[in-house]
């Protein structure tokens, strides 16, 4: 290729760059409307994605000078948005998560990237949408340096037979590991037909996981009250699980129950699903009751969970 033709596709490469950082508002002052830099909402999106990374591993996955990383990080915890663990395998290394008060600091502006990114495709055709997301994987694919990530999880709302879904992977996946029986199924099943028939598309959500096209997780977020949202269905597949995805399911509820205007989000769960308490716990919610009762053919302790929003 000669000299002319390269210098071509630099200027043409160059030219994009200024359109899309303009287009995705990358020279505003502060990041979605906010104080904080790019830079920084972008240290909180990763913090709130991952499950208790390291510096060192933040610092190399977002290619950040180590001095820098570390200002961002005691500015965070200086504000009570990050907490620091010592490592039990390696006392020189520190986990970084998330406070309660980080996660609704981050809640917004995940909000804002959002709509701001829909807004933008929701001024083209769905055709046009699919060939510019199709643009888009293209570039990541052809620059990517080093090896293909994960595969992403898909989020989106339910389609004919995700209902369905929902009832049979509950009944099948908490009798296969907590022995629950049919009445379990049979209470799901009541909650979905409760959530169709009464559905409220300013007040209320559901979101289907997907990855590769096959479906992997659900949640849903139920009108209580005026005020009281209620998280529900909360499921999240074997083969998926440990990779953020339950995080980023409660993430949705949050976000959305406090975009909806609600002032608490309310959820209930049995004492022995340790795995989904500690996502609750680790968005901020509170136990405020518990309860001692035989249901789905055993002896369990019913727990409400509640998060001021």
């Amino acid at each position: 290729m000669g000299s002319r033709e390269l210098e071509r596709r630099v200027e043409a490469a160059r030219r994009f760059n200024r359109f899309y950082t303009r287009q995705i508002g990358l020279l505003r002052r502060g990041a979605y409307d906010s104080p904080m830099s790019l830079t920084e909402v972008r240290v909180l999106y990763e913090l709130a994605h991952r499950e208790q990374p390291t510096a060192t591993e933040l610092g190399r996955d977002l290619d950040l000078d180590a001095g820098y990383l570390s200002r961002i990080l005691r500015g965070f915890e200086k504000r009570a948005l990050v907490t620091r663990t010592r490592s039990a395998a390696d006392g020189r290394r520190s986990h970084l998560a998330l406070t309660a008060t980080g996660r609704k600091a981050f809640a917004p502006l995940d909000a804002r990237s959002h709509d701001e990114v829909a807004a933008m495709l929701a001024g083209l055709a769905p055709a046009a949408q699919a060939r510019v997301i199709a643009a888009m994987d293209t570039i990541e694919r052809l620059l990517r340096d080093g090896p293909p990530p994960a595969a992403a999880y898909l989020l989106r709302p339910p389609q004919p037979g995700d209902m369905g879904w929902v009832v049979h992977r509950h009944g099948a996946v908490y009798a296969r590991e907590y022995g629950y029986d049919a009445q379990f199924e049979a209470l799901v099943a009541e909650i979905v037909a409760r959530f169709v028939q009464r559905f409220d598309p300013t007040r209320e959500r559901c979101w289907i996981a997907e990855r590769d096209g096959t479906v992997v997780g659900s949640v849903f977020l139920v009108a209580r009250s005026g005020t009281v949202a209620q998280l529900r269905l909360l499921l999240v597949e074997l083969q998926a699980r440990g990779s953020g995805l339950g995080t980023r399911l409660v993430d949705e509820c949050v976000r959305f129950a406090r975009q909806a205007g609600y002032r608490k989000l309310m959820l209930w769960t049995q004492s022995e699903l340790r795995a989904a308490r500690r996502l609750y716990q680790a968005a901020g919610f509170r136990v405020v009751r518990k309860e001692r009762n035989h249901s789905f053919g055993k002896a369990l302790v019913s727990e409400t969970w509640e998060l001021d929003l």
